[in-house]
């Protein structure tokens, strides 16, 4: 039996959100939807980290970041 795939929001992951606070529960209730259902991996596209740090490397830069941030979470104080 396949293991059912969890999500899990690395902290901060939505720090730059532009939104209310119902648009983000409700993208987080999606997320999770899509997940449960197996529609987010079925309709998912590798990204090429190569190919990007060519295209984009701003944006590599950011999502390496972020991967590595998830990996190794670091203590947050919130206001």
């Amino acid at each position: 039996m396949k293991k059912k795939p969890k999500i899990k929001f690395a902290p901060g992951a939505f720090d730059t959100f532009e939104g209310s606070q119902e648009e983000l529960d409700d993208l987080m209730k999606a997320l999770k939807e899509m997940v449960e259902s197996g529609d987010l991996e079925k309709n998912s596209t590798p990204v090429d980290m190569e190919k990007l740090e060519r295209e984009d490397p701003e944006l590599a830069e950011i999502l390496k970041q972020q991967l590595n941030d998830f990996d190794n979470p670091k203590p947050r104080k919130l206001n």
